[in-house]
């Protein structure tokens, strides 16, 4: 369940939710037509409703499921670790954690559905598994539970900042200090709904803390550190310092390659929520990623 106050009047509820939230207006008009979406407590199913200033706006779209089933895909896995109780994998660039956007088949879902039966259930139908997620273009470590305990429990320590996430980027530009801490909120871009921005409005609190691990002639690798969790957090903050990551098709404005962001995420710790053993994983980073940094040693 998501709520947002309005910023504006005499904006259309759909295009205002469509603006400021991670799905297309189709799908908005959709929730609004199932009765999903009430204003000030008043339950619309009018998608053209006209929405005043500090209306309260909220949605239930996890109430919503499509008539679409989700069918196994033989999709590649590369699994870093497995228990009975969840997995830790390492995703390629390119590859959606799970389905939207009607993109149905070739996700990480799908391969992980073709892998295995267990599987929590508590994310729904369309994110079985699925405790946290990355970038569709990011790589790296990505948590799964195969059981609904160990999912609340993994859910819980997301949410407690008990798991800790590194991740390893290269930015555009040479950054002059040694370490930083951003903390700007973050919330949908009002002119272009795929994109995040640091804002006030509609926001939530984001907080990254960057080190730099070498600098180059043009570029500088960090490790980021993430205390908040948000949608593209760590490639939003990067572009509001003016350093944005390197072959960023979104928030860059060069020329980028299909393998999208050189942003991976490169390490994990977490207390393992039956054993209670101590986990600690990394993984290399991708050979894209590598072989431009070896190129910059040239």
């Amino acid at each position: 369940m998501q709520k947002l106050i309005s910023n504006l009047k005499n904006i259309r509820l759909d295009k205002f939710l469509s603006t400021n939230l991670d799905y297309n207006r189709t799908y908005i008009q959709k929730l609004i037509k199932n009765g999903l979406v009430s204003v000030n407590n008043q339950v619309i199913t009018k998608t053209g409703f006209n929405l005043n200033l500090n209306d309260e706006i909220v949605v239930n779209a996890e109430s919503f499921q499509e008539e679409i089933t989700l069918k196994p895909t033989n999709i590649p896995l590369n699994i870093v670790y497995e228990d009975e109780y969840l997995m830790i994998i390492n995703k390629d660039s390119g590859l959606s954690v799970h389905p939207g956007a009607g993109n149905y088949t070739h996700t990480l879902v799908n391969a992980l559905m073709a892998y295995t039966n267990s599987l929590s259930d508590i994310g729904g139908s369309f994110r079985p598994g699925i405790v946290h997620r990355i970038d569709k273009d990011t790589t790296g470590l990505l948590m799964i539970a195969k059981t609904n305990k160990v999912h609340e429990l993994l859910a819980d320590d997301f949410k407690h900042k008990r798991i800790k996430r590194e991740y390893i980027a290269l930015l555009n530009g040479v950054f002059p200090n040694n370490s930083a801490t951003i903390d700007a909120p973050i919330g949908r871009d009002k002119t272009n709904r795929e994109k995040m921005t640091v804002t006030a409005l509609n926001s939530k609190n984001a907080v990254t803390n960057l080190k730099v691990l070498k600098r180059y002639k043009n570029h500088t690798l960090v490790s980021c550190i993430l205390e908040t969790g948000r949608t593209h957090q760590i490639r939003v903050h990067m572009a509001y310092i003016g350093y944005p990551i390197h072959n960023d098709p979104l928030y860059s404005h060069d020329k980028c390659t299909s393998f999208g962001q050189f942003l991976h995420s490169y390490k994990m710790t977490f207390i393992h929520p039956i054993t209670k053993k101590e986990m600690e994983f990394t993984c290399p980073l991708p050979k894209p990623f590598q072989d431009y940094l070896d190129e910059l040693e040239d």
